[in-house]
């Protein structure tokens, strides 16, 4: 295993000095985004005017719908990381308007994802790593081996996990840190402790989005038909796209102690529809070496890992990481071996293995 630093003094020099410069483009997609968003719940504000026979035309909305809670994600996602816009006051402003509809304030995702996921990825001190067995059997790890895929996983539960998991990870790390603060908390994967400013202010921004959304329903009059195809509907299509990306980059990959992102991180083979519209997320190996790169130079940089670190670069079709996902259990053992809940299973990670063996043996 090599450190992040390793890499990077290799492939730095070979991108153009474009790449790290911010593209404030991706705030007009943001916008076009939310505007949807605001079309979406203007139309459901009628919905109990609409005929039953005629409610299913709202759907493909609600899907659109959720395809921009994800992109509200991503775009907030590369805004924390400094890659779109540098003005620190515009930067938290919007993100906290994309983040608050997925229900995450800012400060708490710049604390959790910015300063640990990003620095000590898969690592014992990950707050976003899988749960190990030998830990305590608390609501979080049971809520896992109930909703992630695995090869355990109920199908009714994995479908009610999708669309809920971005909440429970959300919630998870909220009550950890306003109502414990300390590294002993254990219902968590890895507790995340912040200064006290940090966490009045994980509180205040908390406050702000219980008051968007109460805003959201208000607007939609409270109304069953426009709250559930209009607000529940799309924010569930929306934590599920999320959750794909989420549960593919890192889950099925060895924990590591060295930072080694070729080996803790997945890229993924997306359909081109899928990296245009979502800020080419999938190229997530990519993302960990250079957080603060533009996107759109992600192609770039895995042409630059095949060529210098092919046999060690994580690339793998959509399709095989979620089968593999489903074959594979989701508890860590040790390092390299993934167990069951019961520690009845035995199954070394499989990007431990190799991806060239995965790739070839689903094809």
């Amino acid at each position: 295993m090599l450190p992040q630093t390793e890499y990077l003094k290799v492939l730095r020099p070979l991108l153009p000095a474009a790449a790290f410069k911010p593209n404030s483009n991706k705030l007009f997609i943001l916008a076009i985004n939310l505007l949807i968003l605001g079309l979406g719940w203007a139309i459901a504000r009628d919905l109990d005017r609409w005929s039953i026979g005629w409610l299913w035309l709202y759907l493909p909305l609600s899907l659109v719908m959720g395809n921009s809670i994800v992109i509200c994600l991503f775009a907030s996602h590369d805004m924390m990381h400094g890659s779109t816009i540098q003005q620190p006051r515009w930067r938290y402003l919007l993100s906290f308007l994309a983040l608050s509809l997925l229900w995450m304030p800012p400060t708490l995702w710049k604390s959790v994802h910015n300063h640990k996921h990003h620095t000590e990825t898969n690592a014992i001190s990950d707050p976003d790593r899988m749960y190990l067995v030998g830990q305590n059997d608390t609501w979080g790890k049971w809520i896992q081996n109930l909703f992630v895929p695995s090869s355990q996983v109920n199908w009714a539960f994995l479908v009610l996990g999708m669309a809920t998991s971005w909440v429970v990870h959300t919630f998870r790390h909220l009550t950890s840190i306003l109502l414990f603060n300390h590294d002993e908390v254990d219902f968590v994967p890895a507790p995340v402790v912040v200064s006290p400013q940090k966490r009045r202010k994980i509180a205040i921004e908390l406050a702000a989005i219980v008051l968007v959304h109460l805003g959201i329903l208000t607007y939609l009059k409270f109304s069953i038909l426009a709250v559930l195809l209009g607000y529940v509907l799309p924010l569930s299509i929306g934590y599920a796209g999320v959750m794909f990306y989420i549960y593919t980059n890192h889950f099925l990959c060895p924990m590591t102690d060295i930072n080694d992102p070729l080996v803790n991180s997945v890229s993924l083979r997306m359909p081109k529809i899928f990296d245009l519209l979502h800020f080419n997320f999938s190229y997530h190996t990519e993302h960990h070496l250079f957080p603060s790169i533009n996107s759109d130079y992600y192609p770039l940089v895995q042409e630059l890992l095949q060529t210098h670190y092919p046999e060690s670069y994580n690339l793998i079709p959509a399709g095989t990481a979620w089968k593999l996902l489903m074959e594979t259990p989701r508890h860590y053992r040790d390092e390299v071996t993934l167990t069951d809940k019961f520690d009845r299973e035995s199954v070394t990670c499989p990007c431990a293995v190799g991806v060239r063996e995965l790739v070839r043996a689903d094809s």
